[in-house]
Parts: structure tokens; C-alpha cells; sequence
């Protein structure tokens, strides 16, 4: 199994779209927002996101998913975000009449929206850890409180008169 700084790579899927006709930074603001939630809830932060961007992520996210599920028999719940990446296309360049025969380019990007998901081990609750059975039980090394040997009243009086000494 390949190892990644010696540690085990988790078992997961990945979705590309390629050449994707909306700016990276447009589409880094919502990729952002979904990085590190887990797959179901990202899908519905994408599915309520106002910008026009998250209708692209949405669909990037869901084919990793499906991925993730048909490929690799994943189950859907349990995966979590572990890599969104936008990252730079070619550029188209348009240009603009403008006053006075001058022109002005128009820059069209575009993007590549890279999403990988990956299993999480779901959680188990946490376990006490119970002492091991002794033969005998151990008493406890707590003092207990000095009280008097004799209770005679001498050393009843003898006991408040310390008491009161120090209130004078």
C-alpha cells in the first residue's frame, strides 16, 4: 500500500472538471467553504450557496461521491472532504472595440476543480477504563480525622481551649 510521510493513505476518490469557464478566484471562494466538512454536508453548503460557482462544485463533489461508492464500495456517509483545489486554465482572450480605434482585451478564464474525498472511520464512543480485578481491595491511604484517644472531658476542654486561642 503506498504510504504518504509513513503514514497510510486513507482509502478514498477523486473528481476532476477541467477547463470549467469561471474564474479560480470565483471558484476558490466556494471551493473553501466545503474543505474539510464532511460529503453530505458540503453538498448541501454547496446546494444553498448563493454564488454561481457552487453549481459547478456541486457537480465535482457528487461525481467524487459516486467515485468513491461504485469504484472503491465506500460508504457515502461516512466520507469527508480531505482535498479541494482550484486551479488555473488557459485564458481565451477577446478583445473589445473601444473609442478612437483602440481595442481592449477581455480576458475569459477558466479552471480545473479538483475534489477528493476520503473515508473516515466513524467514531466509537469512548470507552472507561475499568481497573483490573484484585484479589483483595486495596484500602484507602487517606488520614482520617484526628480525633481525641480518650474522651474524657479534660481533653474535650483541652481541645476547644486550642480552638479558642487564637480567636482572643
Amino acid at each position: 500500500m503506498p504510504v504518504k510521510g509513513d503514514a497510510p493513505v486513507l482509502p478514498g476518490a477523486r473528481a476532476v472538471a477541467r477547463y470549467v469557464r469561471i474564474s479560480p478566484t470565483k471558484a476558490r471562494r466556494v471551493v473553501n467553504l466545503v474543505r474539510g466538512l464532511p460529503a453530505k454536508e458540503a453538498l448541501t453548503v454547496l446546494q444553498f450557496a448563493p454564488q454561481a460557482a457552487s453549481e459547478q462544485v456541486y457537480k465535482v463533489l457528487a461525481s467524487a461521491i459516486a467515485n468513491a461508492e461504485n469504484n472503491e464500495r465506500l460508504d457515502p456517509d461516512a466520507l469527508l472532504v480531505s482535498e479541494a483545489y482550484v486551479d488555473e486554465g488557459p485564458t481565451m482572450n477577446r478583445f473589445q472595440p473601444r473609442a478612437q480605434g483602440r481595442a481592449y482585451r477581455i480576458r475569459k478564464r477558466t479552471c480545473h476543480i479538483t475534489v477528493a474525498v476520503e473515508a473516515v472511520a466513524p467514531a466509537a464512543p469512548a470507552r472507561k477504563a475499568t481497573p483490573a480485578k484484585k484479589a483483595t481491595p486495596a484500602k484507602e491511604t487517606v488520614a482520617p480525622k484526628a480525633q481525641p484517644a480518650t474522651s474524657t472531658p479534660e481533653a474535650e476542654a483541652v481541645d476547644t481551649q486550642s480552638k479558642t486561642e487564637g480567636a482572643e
